[in-house]
């Protein structure tokens, strides 16, 4: 079993999940949301819902550490969390991509050695931005199967051209709203 499955299966930080295996070109693939902040625990067989999670997340490694990892933030203030919970599977040379939905700017920057990619999500989806980050259309995509949206996904998104400006960690906090994601139609 690939170590980062294995470390997110040890560690009960899986939530609900819709692909948890090898693909076709990687040793794993992940599509579904990441647990930073379990929730309680009430009895040996009864706990609430994560207070945290990185949803919408793809993740996809050949290595022992995350090679790739995309997903959605609610807050800035899940991120350090976030990186605690997970750095042991953390790499200088992964490529990560947060998508904050309290965040007003774009910036690529360096926390504790590890650099992330942090971008402003008001309406769209991770899944969305991928796309358009690998100059992908949905059509070229809607032939495929799950496991090879994912190779396809990453295979062109690490060979593209995020255009990010490099920021200090402390740059990017300063530019976190209240305001969070904003909802459309019936709540």
């Amino acid at each position: 079993m690939p170590r980062v499955k294995e470390f997110i299966k040890e560690n009960n930080l899986q939530w609900q999940p819709t692909y948890n295996d090898k693909t076709d070109k990687y040793a794993y693939g992940y599509r579904g949301s990441l647990i930073i902040t379990p929730g309680a625990v009430l009895s040996a067989d009864k706990q609430l819902p994560p207070k945290a999670t990185a949803k919408q997340t793809i993740l996809v490694t050949n290595s022992d550490t995350i090679d790739f990892l995309a997903c959605e933030l609610e807050t800035l203030n899940f991120f350090e969390d976030f990186v605690t919970r997970y750095k042991e599977v953390l790499s200088p040379t992964g490529l990560y991509l947060l998508f904050v939905t309290d965040l007003d700017m774009n910036g690529k920057f360096e926390y504790e050695g590890i650099t992330f990619n942090a971008f402003s999500l008001d309406e769209s989806s991770v899944w969305n931005e991928l796309v358009d980050f690998a100059d992908l259309s949905k059509g070229d995509l809607k032939k495929l199967s799950e496991v090879e949206k994912i190779d396809t996904i990453y295979d062109e998104i690490k060979s593209s051209n995020l255009r990010i400006n490099n920021k200090t960690y402390e740059e990017i906090k300063a530019k976190q709203n209240a305001k969070g994601k904003v909802l459309f139609g019936a709540v």
